[in-house]
């Protein structure tokens, strides 16, 4: 629902059509963050694939922010099934030269704004608790989310679910 297809971005131009290239350039993007396993880097893939075949009614919305040399970041959200008016933000990924550039904040905050306009009054976010993953979780507070429950062991032994929650 956001307002404009693209609006001008400082890596480019945000867009939330999604097209057929942008399955590898999700895969690809993930799998060069160095963060996900090949699991959820096909995973991720998936998603697009999935928007793509079934529009909305996927339940999966995307923002994308193009640059001249491709994909700088994304994020993929959408309805919580059973829920009123919760969302999850499934994905968020910025490209290493793109990150504390402020694009993920952008990103971010042009995804709460399209899952408000949807009709959302919460967004929920997961992500590990393993220690390369602090400075995620410490991006997530800065962004106004409240840690809100922690699921010990939930991904692996030693590997925590951090859930976190904003009133949108």
């Amino acid at each position: 629902m956001l307002q404009t297809e693209q609006s001008r971005t400082p890596a480019g131009a945000f867009r939330t059509t999604v097209n057929k290239q942008d399955i590898a350039a999700v895969q690809s993007l993930v799998a060069a963050t160095g963060f996900f396993s090949t699991d959820e880097q096909e995973l991720a893939a998936e998603l697009v694939a999935e928007a793509l075949a079934r529009g909305e009614a996927s339940g999966y919305f995307f923002l994308f922010a193009d640059t001249d040399h491709g994909l700088a970041g994304y994020t993929c959200y959408g309805p919580i099934p059973a829920t009123q008016s919760g969302f999850d933000l499934y994905w968020i990924a910025v490209a290493r030269d793109q990150q504390g550039s402020g694009l993920g904040r952008l990103l971010i905050e042009a995804s709460e704004t399209d899952a408000r306009a949807r009709g959302a009054t919460r967004m929920y976010v997961d992500t590990s608790g393993r220690a390369q993953y602090a400075p995620t979780r410490a991006f997530y507070e800065h962004m106004g989310y409240e840690r809100t429950a922690v699921l010990e062991d939930f991904y692996a032994p030693a590997d925590a679910k951090v859930i976190y929650s904003k009133v949108l």
